[in-house]
Order: structure tokens, then sequence, then C-alpha cells
């Protein structure tokens, strides 16, 4: 790091300063914008700008300082990384300008930007990579910036790029450690939580054989069937725990964020709870007509229902049966024939299956799309 060829002892002090508030834990958001403040205060810039790069070579973030939020409005979308900041992206080395309106490659300033004429750039190095770019404009307190600002804000680069990189080190460290609780969780749900449910289960099922009264015997296999539908619910919550990033694109992840969209007109999240061999059986072929049989059902709930709750069952056997039960007003016969019913009707019957609607004793309604799996 280039310290030794800063003369001013104020400025040095100013610009260790800096250096050792980057090193301190802050997160990377945070420690984009702190870099250009600081970027700014060491040149005596009274414009700056920090831009991120994509891994296209344009500008993913723009963060400013100088520029107030009105302003910034205004203008509208972020630079592109066209013009005079596009040069730092093709060719990452310090530029200085008198007047950046000058230069060649200048492709001006948009309506309402605010004028600016001295200009210096810095790229910003993460490892071997170009992470982004300073940008600094008009030098405060001398028409141009000078040699030693381009010294300065270079040596701010370096140590920039420094804090950058183990930014986001500590950030994959503590994603990795998310990742590593949850699938301790996981573990400790399926090897001692289910397995508990389960022999719970099993025990009582023997009970109801020995129950003489009728009533009893109901109220445990009552137990039983609710049992039955927490490990469900507990699997299901293993998945989601044990689910990554690269999993979006499964049907048990596509529909559960079909759940999660719904939620707003719902005024409510239904919980969606899997049974079988829901990501290796459901083909995209057949996602084409569950994933709209879902958003019509619970669209349905939305609209009619009044509901307060709903939940959706996807079970995988030898067929797909995909289940959608609320607790609302029910559905009125004089809705029976509409649209959106006859949409989940065709879609079932074209594939051999079949859909039914009904109310179910404790209110509300149930209805249900099951067809057939596709040949293997």
């Amino acid at each position: 790091m280039p310290f030794a060829d800063i003369e001013d002892p104020a400025r040095l002090r100013r610009l260790l300063q800096a250096v050792l508030l980057l090193e301190s834990d802050l997160a990377l958001p945070a420690l984009l914008q702190h870099i250009v403040e600081e970027a700014c205060a060491l040149v005596d810039a009274r414009y700056g700008a920090l831009g991120v790069l994509d891994p296209q070579g344009g500008l993913s973030e723009f963060l400013t300082v100088g520029i107030d939020e009105e302003t910034r409005r205004r203008l509208g979308p972020n630079p592109e990384g066209h013009g005079v900041l596009g040069l730092l992206i093709l060719d990452p080395r310090p530029l200085r300008l008198a007047d950046v309106a000058q230069h060649p490659d200048s492709v001006g300033f948009p309506p309402g930007h605010p004028k600016m004429t001295s200009f210096l750039g810095v790229p910003i190095q993460a490892r071997d990579r170009v992470f982004g770019n300073l940008y600094l404009t008009d030098k405060q307190t001398a028409p141009e910036f000078s040699e030693d600002d381009e010294q300065v804000l270079t040596a701010l680069a370096v140590a920039a790029g420094v804090a950058i990189d183990n930014a986001r080190l500590h950030s994959e460290v503590a994603e990795l450690q998310l990742w590593e609780d949850r699938d301790r969780i996981a573990r400790a749900l399926h090897d001692e939580v289910i397995q508990r449910l389960f022999a719970t289960a099993l025990s009582l099922q023997g009970t109801v054989r020995l129950a003489e009264q009728a009533e009893v015997a109901k109220r445990v296999q009552g137990a039983v069937d609710d049992l039955d539908d927490t490990i469900r619910r507990i699997r299901t919550t293993i998945f989601n725990l044990e689910a990554r990033p690269t999993d979006a694109g499964t049907p048990r992840a596509q529909l559960l964020a079909l759940a999660v969209e719904m939620a707003e007109p719902l005024g409510f999240e239904p919980p969606v709870v899997f049974t079988g061999p829901v990501d290796s059986a459901v083909t995209d072929d057949l996602l084409t007509d569950l994933l709209p049989t879902l958003r019509e059902a619970l669209s349905n709930v939305a609209r009619h229902a009044g509901a307060s709750s709903a939940q959706v069952e996807v079970t995988v056997t030898d067929r797909v049966a995909l289940r959608v039960t609320d607790d609302g007003a029910g559905l009125p016969a004089s809705r029976r024939a509409g649209m959106g019913l006859a949409n989940m009707v065709a879609r079932a019957e074209r594939r051999g299956g079949r859909f039914t609607a009904e109310a179910i004793p404790s209110g509300g309604t149930r209805v249900t799309w099951e067809v057939p799996l596709p040949p293997s």
C-alpha cells in the first residue's frame, strides 16, 4: 500500500483512520457507503460514487454521496457504465480529468444532473477481480484533483478491496454456519421427534383395538390422525430447512413459492404439506397443470370463501393428489360451474383424473384435483 508516497502528515493520519474504520465489523452495504464517504473527505470531493460491477461488466449498484434523495429520484435509474464511467470498467487504472465533460468518451449528464467538472476515478480490487470503481468529482479546494489525491485514493481503494473481501468471507462463513444449524435441526427433527411421534401413533393404534366404548375408540383414532398429520407437517418443515438456493426450481419449491405469493390476497400464508416423492415424480409437464390448479384453488378461497385459514396437501403415490381445504363459508351452488372450476376440471380430465369440490362437516370447502402419474 503506497502510504510512503503521501507527504502530508494530516492527510496520512486521516487515511490511516479511514483504513482502521474499514477494518471494523461492518456489513457489506454499510461498508460500501462508508468507503464513498471517506473517499470524498480524503480528496475534498463534492460528489462521490461507488459503482459495483456485475458479472457482465455493467453496474449492479451505484452508491452516491453529495446528491440528495430528491435529486436521485428525479434522475431516475442508476448509470449503466457508459461514457467516462465505462473507461474504468474497460481499463481498471486510475483516471484524472480536469473537466469530465471535455473527454471524448463523455456522454454528458441527464437533465437535472448537478454540473460536474474535475474527475478522479480508481478501481477497487478484491483479490484478483475488480469489484467496482470509485468516482470522485468536483475538487472543492482546487480546480482539479492532484497526483497526491490519486495516490491517497488508490491507497484507500487497496484497503477497501481487502475490507470488501473480508466482509464477503464473513458473510459466506455466517451463511455456512446457518446451513449447518439448519441441517442439525433437520436431523434432530427426523431422528428424534418424528420417530417418537411415530412410535406414539403406533401405540395408540394398538389401544384403539382394546377400547370397549365406541366414543373412546373414536377419540383415540382422532389422536392418531392428528399425529399422522403432525408427522407430515414436520417432514415438510425438514424439507424447508434442508432446501438450498439451488433447489428453487424443484416442484416442492415452486409450489411453496406459489403459496407464499398467494399470502397477500388470502390474508394469510397457507401451509403446504407434502407426502411422497414429490420432486422425483412430478414432471415439468405435470407442473404446467398442477401450479395453475393450485393458483386457481387459492384464488377461489381468497375471492369467495372469507376464510381465516387454508391448508394445501400434495400427495404422491401412483397418482398426484392436490387438496386445498379452507374454513370459509363454502362454495355457493351458483359458482360451481364457474370458469375457474371448469378449468380445474378440464385439466384433471385431460390427464385421466378427476376434480371434486365438497363441503366439509366442520365448515368450509375441500377441493381435490387428482391425476395419475405420467409413465416414467
